[in-house]
């Protein structure tokens, strides 16, 4: 072999061995720790934690996480009032709620929010003042908006949701909700509840849409996260995990975990945009 030869080959070995150790490297954090991380809040973050939490408690079996839903209200309360380590929400922190808790926020996904219907109903198409309408009230019918002469059955979520803030500020600008309307405590539920109702109308975060639901445009909108990446549909928000002060331990390694490529990895594969640091 020549003198030339035989030193690239030794970079292209080097290289090899390196391509699985920079893979490795975001667990590595992990090793040898000991302790445990109590998770709750927003629905739309279950599926990223759960997926973190099983990759950490695989190579570290002295590391235990829990991870409740709840709503994006509850999170914010157990993690003020020390009842959990991270309290996620899909909704930015009030000032009030900064002030009286002391937390500290980590924005790491972009989501969007989307109307969803039963996947047999034929409307394709709405406006937000048609949402809007139905939400209401004033419009009752699916007939009145291009469907079939069906009674609309009305799905929304319970006041602590994330997911009902940004609808209801961005999607209904904070205009009415019938009382009428049925409440369902999650994201699952919402998708659930609206497959098997061939009048329903719910909204879920786009993460959660799959082919037992369909979403319509709105306004000439088509939800998918690369448009709300891309700004293109303007129903988003960002999802957050919050500290009550600066996270210490394998809590801050835990949230520092999703800011690495395999963290970003995790948030893409269920259906979110990384928002980076």
């Amino acid at each position: 072999m020549s003198r030339i030869f035989r030193p690239v080959m030794l970079a292209v070995f080097c290289l090899a061995l390196a391509v699985p150790m920079a893979w490795a490297a975001p667990l590595d954090a992990f090793q040898g720790k000991q302790g445990s991380i109590n998770i709750a809040g927003g629905t739309a973050h279950i599926s990223v934690m759960k997926e973190a939490a099983k990759r950490i408690m695989t190579v570290n079996t002295d590391i235990r996480i829990s991870v409740a839903g709840g709503g994006s209200g509850l999170g914010v309360q157990q993690a003020g009032e020390g009842l959990v380590d991270i309290g996620n929400a899909g909704r930015p922190l009030s000032p009030e709620e900064v002030e009286k808790y002391g937390l500290v926020s980590f924005a790491f996904a972009i989501d969007g929010v989307a109307v969803v219907l039963h996947p047999e109903n034929p409307v394709t198409e709405l406006t937000s003042e048609q949402v809007r309408d139905i939400y209401a009230g004033k419009i009752t019918n699916w007939n009145e908006v291009g469907g079939a002469d069906r009674a609309i059955t009305l799905y929304t979520r319970d006041e602590a949701s994330g997911t009902r803030e940004v609808f209801d500020g961005k999607m209904l600008a904070k205009g009415p909700v019938v009382v009428s309307a049925n409440v369902v405590p999650s994201n699952g539920a919402m998708k659930t509840s609206v497959a098997q109702d061939p009048g329903a109308i719910g909204y879920v975060g786009i993460g959660h849409i799959d082919t037992t639901v369909k979403a319509p445009t709105v306004d000439g909108m088509t939800p998918s996260q690369e448009n709300a990446a891309d700004g293109s549909y303007t129903i988003t928000r960002k999802l957050y995990m919050n500290t009550k002060g600066e996270p210490q331990g394998v809590v801050k390694d835990f949230i520092d975990y999703l800011y690495t490529a395999e963290g970003e990895e995790i948030i893409r594969a269920s259906g979110y945009i990384p928002t980076g640091r």
